[in-house]
């Protein structure tokens, strides 16, 4: 039997650690790496990741001191914008680089009836 409260698929809270909003379900931080709870079961593995994205920016000794905002914004299939938040600011000197990454993990949800083992 699991001690652990079943929520609503995409519920969510404040990770202890970072204070980052991440998903209920969560055992480990995506931000921080956290644990939150340790489980007697595997790990909760990603079953895809449909979205991985690296790019980096070099900034040249002719082009002189950058700055950069990085953004990230989620639409729904309607493209009305959901969240929009800002991740990231920072200057980049010359003969800077700066190498960014995002990825979409998705995860499975366990759906239990009550009463169900």
């Amino acid at each position: 039997m699991s001690a652990v409260r079943q929520g609503t698929a995409g519920a969510t809270r404040h990770c202890p650690h970072c204070k980052a909003t991440i998903l209920e379900s969560a055992a480990v931080c995506p931000g921080c790496r956290g644990h939150l709870r340790f489980e007697a079961g595997p790990a909760q593995n990603a079953l895809a990741t449909p979205l991985r994205v690296e790019g980096t920016i070099h900034q040249t000794a002719a082009d002189g001191t950058a700055e950069y905002s990085m953004v990230l914004s989620i639409r729904n299939e309607r493209g009305e914008e959901i969240t929009r938040q800002v991740v990231g600011v920072g200057a980049l000197k010359p003969d800077e680089k700066r190498t960014f990454s995002l990825s979409v993990e998705l995860f499975a949800v366990a759906n239990k009836g009550r009463g169900g083992r």
